[in-house]
């Protein structure tokens, strides 16, 4: 992305399902690990819990948002535009209105433009972050609220070859910078890659396209591989987010795999959480690079970041 305004992410924070449940309370779980034939060890999988919710999608977004306005100390009235990112958005055309509606309401924000970010899988809240930092750079927003969130339509659809799916969303503000603002992170590069001949394989991720974006991104902000300090990619399943990440060049110590087994595949949320449960640890040090990263089958985006100073611990 070519700025000529310096933009930033803040505040990042999320929400998970409020019920909680072990793996193996997943129902139909002992019989989807026969039928994928997978070996019964969680340890080598990362199977440990997932968040399961009672709440609609407008409802959890709220609350993210709700927790980022707080955090950020930004009133709902200065937010002047709002990206609401989700792999399923209604399919009648009439709920459309009402999902933004209630989502502007519920977070007190005015009648400010709001942009849907769908199709690009649990790749779309860095996607819904790369246009929500094209408004900033080109002058034509200052402060943009992005959220993302999910949650399964049915059960069934928490088990998958590659990962284990949670309910909940994330959210940030990307703004120009402000002086002295807490957990602010300086929008370094971004970039992405894309097979079209490979986007319906569903359970295939690129450890070339992964490469092909790292060149791009590098190339843009000036650095190597070597000098990111933290790389949040999704939580899927263990040992194919390491042999991929890996493949594409990274290093075992660079990658962000203990959410894994706590939270599950937050659907898109998951480099965010993974950034703000970073920061809460105190793993995040000021001047850092820190680089969001997700890849779907045909897709990689990838946004790197530096860190502002250093902030107290999240509750």
């Amino acid at each position: 992305m070519n700025q000529s305004i310096a933009v930033c992410l803040r505040a990042p924070r999320y929400v998970l399902g409020e019920i909680t449940m072990k793996h193996d309370e997943i129902e139909g779980f002992a019989d989807f690990v026969d039928r994928a034939l997978m070996v019964p060890d969680p340890e080598l999988w990362g199977w440990g819990q997932v968040h399961r919710t009672a709440l609609s999608i407008a409802e959890l977004a709220v609350e993210a948002g709700r927790r980022t306005l707080d955090a950020a100390g930004v009133e709902p009235s200065e937010v002047d535009a709002l990206v609401l990112c989700s792999t399923r958005f209604p399919a009648e055309i009439a709920a459309h209105g009402t999902l933004i509606a209630s989502v502007l309401q519920g977070l007190g924000l005015g009648p400010v433009p709001v942009t849907g970010v769908t199709l690009n899988r649990c790749a779309n809240l860095l996607v819904g972050l790369q246009t929500a930092a094209a408004l900033v750079a080109g002058g034509r927003q200052r402060t943009v609220l992005v959220i993302t969130a999910d949650r399964v339509a049915d059960e069934s659809e928490r088990l998958t070859e590659f990962a284990l799916f949670s309910d909940g969303a994330a959210a940030c503000l990307v703004t120009e910078p402000v002086a002295g603002a807490p957990e602010s992170y300086e929008w370094v590069a971004d970039a992405s890659a894309l097979d079209p001949a490979t986007l319906g394989t569903v359970t295939e991720i690129s450890a070339d396209l992964a490469r092909v974006a790292n060149e791009r991104l590098f190339a843009e902000a000036g650095v190597g591989v070597e000098a990111i300090d933290g790389l949040l990619h999704n939580n899927i399943y263990l040992p194919v987010v390491t042999i991929k990440e890996v493949q594409a060049g990274f290093r075992l110590s660079q990658l962000e795999t203990s959410n894994i087994a706590r939270v599950g595949h937050c659907f898109a949320a998951d480099p965010l959480i993974n950034l703000a449960d970073r920061r809460s640890a105190g793993g995040v040090r000021e001047g850092g690079l820190y680089l969001l990263a997700s890849s779907v089958s045909g897709f990689r985006v990838c946004v790197l970041l530096r860190a502002g100073s250093a902030a107290p611990s999240i509750s």
